[in-house]
């Protein structure tokens, strides 16, 4: 059955108008965005496709490439080149923000561009926020990346990113594909070695967070582990 078909409160965007975008499910926002769907199949049935084939994370999703999107019957390159520039977008929104505030300030912001950014990496990405006097964003470095369990990070690098960048502060993040968010002993032995080469060269480590699929990324700060 066409969604046109179905009964007005039950319709994605008639539901979006009449109670807000927060109201609706991840396939049915998708439905919106992709607006029909094919033979047989509605556009909310095609977006659960879509979310299906990659784990039903929106993380991942947006890391897919053109050609795994456009691969998912009914998608194909145009509607693929769409959903691509809709999550770069986002991602951009919310860098521009971090960009003209105290980032420190905002850390739902930096929790949501990280898992934007990280939450669908199917291997390790080590990665710096580059912060001003302000805690404004300077600059977002992948710096490190590396296997499904471990990176190699080497302080002297960070210490030498932070000076070229002229950074004041910065704020740390790695991602666990796993799915796990809790640290390891080795994660905390690592942030304990980068704040305090960090710290010789007035530069100051305000958290580390640890980014798993879609849920809320650990922060390090929180947990009394800066």
């Amino acid at each position: 059955m066409a969604i046109t078909d179905w009964p007005e409160g039950e319709r994605p965007r008639e539901r979006l108008l009449s109670h807000g975008a927060e109201a609706l499910s991840d396939a049915e926002l998708l439905a919106i965005y992709l607006r029909v769907g094919v033979r047989g199949k509605s556009a909310v049935d095609l977006a659960r496709d879509l979310l299906q084939r990659f784990d039903g994370r929106l993380g991942v999703l947006a890391e897919a490439t053109l050609e795994e999107l456009a691969s998912v019957s009914g998608i194909g390159m145009a509607k693929a080149a769409q959903l691509k520039a809709s999550f770069e977008l986002a991602r951009r929104a919310l860098s521009q923000e971090m960009a003209s505030r105290d980032t420190f300030a905002a850390p739902g912001q930096v929790r949501d561009w990280l898992r934007l950014k990280l939450g669908g990496r199917p291997h390790e990405v080590f990665m710096a926020l580059w912060l001003d006097a302000q805690n404004r964003l300077l600059r977002a470095e992948e710096l490190f990346t590396g296997s499904l369990t471990q990176t190699s990070v080497y302080p002297r690098e960070v210490v030498k990113a932070a000076l070229a960048h002229n950074a004041a502060a910065v704020i740390l993040a790695h991602n666990h594909p796993s799915g796990v968010a809790e640290p390891s002993r080795a994660d905390e032995m690592l942030t304990r070695t980068l704040k305090e080469a960090l710290a010789m060269v007035d530069v100051k480590l305000l958290d580390h967070f640890i980014v798993a699929g879609t849920q809320p990324p650990l922060s390090f700060a929180e947990r009394g582990l800066i």
